[in-house]
């Protein structure tokens, strides 16, 4: 570890101590610039050990929420513009990145693993939403959250999933198979899951909520595959560019939301880590299990139960700014974000030593 990361180690003990003097004193409200810098410096320190380099990331993401859970009024309105409004266009051109990152050639799977990408897809919408409305259900969330809970859970994955499906050593290929086929799928499949799922929370719109993933997710891939297929090579600077660009963007995103939600956060904020929590785990349980139970290959089980539990976050959020409701349906995927990042990571890292079962 070079001195730089060991000295913002030391320095996110001390914050992360002054942060917890603060809770244990009950003057949680005077905690927030030491918690915002004990992440911080914490996700800087990170990328001084290889082997929680990967977490930096979802650290930083966590000093993003607490930046806006503290000081949320920049994050809300600046300068009269209502921020909100920058959720659509950031998450365009995360999309647009993910079209640059794939290929046509990334839908051959359906051809050469059929019986994958066909459990996969089954698996995908169909755990994830019937169990988001079981926990929607159970903790009796008020109705915008609940339906916040379906959308994340019927929404398809996004490319977090085809790292993690690297870092298992499970089949890479049919990952980006799935996560491209699903959501070329998200804008026929998502609205209807809603509608089914969701519709007893709050009204659901199909057609206005299909073409909303259209703009969002189709046409900014779009233009990526296009992108990368003309100038595939010739724009080194964007390649390297992009990922930096998504991340950042991806940050914003949950910090304008977690602002925009911080209300309804302090008041169920709890109970919805909890049940994102629970269903994340029964994604890749479920997504595991199920496949084993078919019989299929140890890293197709893995690769189906990381593309289950792993949902696109992001494109949750852009449905529920475009129905207007990104303070109360948009808390879910907000929350879901971070927390997948986590179990993502360490479920990969941990089947990544774990010898492949034939």
């Amino acid at each position: 570890m070079k001195r730089l990361h060991k000295i913002s180690l030391l320095l996110s003990l001390l914050l992360g101590l002054m942060s917890l003097y603060f809770f244990i004193s009950q003057q949680a409200s005077d905690a927030g610039v030491w918690l915002v810098g004990f992440f911080l410096f914490l996700a800087l320190a990170f990328r001084g050990i290889s082997s929680l380099k990967g977490l930096s990331f979802t650290v930083l993401i966590f000093a993003a929420v607490s930046v806006s859970m503290y000081f949320p009024a920049p994050f809300v309105e600046l300068g009269g513009m209502q921020m909100k409004v920058l959720i659509v266009p950031l998450l365009q051109i995360i999309m647009f990145g993910m079209g640059t990152a794939m290929s046509l050639k990334d839908f051959y799977g359906v051809i050469k693993m059929p019986k994958g990408v066909l459990v996969g897809l089954l698996c995908q919408f169909s755990i994830m939403p019937l169990v988001g409305f079981s926990l929607a259900t159970l903790f009796q969330f008020p109705p915008e959250i609940a339906a916040g809970v379906v959308l994340i859970g019927s929404s398809p994955s996004g490319l977090a999933s085809n790292v993690m499906a690297y870092l298992a050593n499970a089949n890479v290929a049919l990952s980006v198979t799935l996560t491209a086929v699903a959501t070329v799928l998200a804008p026929f499949m998502t609205p209807l899951l809603m509608e089914f799922f969701a519709g007893s929370f709050v009204p659901i719109d199909f057609w206005a909520m299909m073409l909303s993933i259209v703009k969002i997710v189709i046409l900014p891939i779009a233009l990526g595959l296009l992108f990368n297929h003309f100038f595939h090579g010739k724009t080194p600077w964007l390649d390297k560019s992009m990922p930096i660009i998504s991340m950042a963007a991806i940050v914003l995103i949950i910090t304008i939301i977690t602002a925009a939600g911080r209300d309804n956060l302090l008041t169920i904020g709890g109970f919805l880590i909890l049940a994102s929590i629970i269903h994340n785990i029964l994604g890749y349980f479920f997504g595991y299990w199920g496949c084993r139970i078919l019989k299929m290959k140890e890293q197709d089980c893995r690769t189906i139960a990381i593309e289950v539990g792993m949902q696109n976050g992001g494109l949750a959020s852009g449905i529920a700014l475009e129905m207007g409701k990104v303070a109360t349906v948009g808390l879910a995927p907000a929350v879901f974000g971070p927390w997948m990042n986590i179990s993502g990571s360490s479920l990969a890292l941990w089947w990544r030593n774990k010898k492949i079962i034939t």
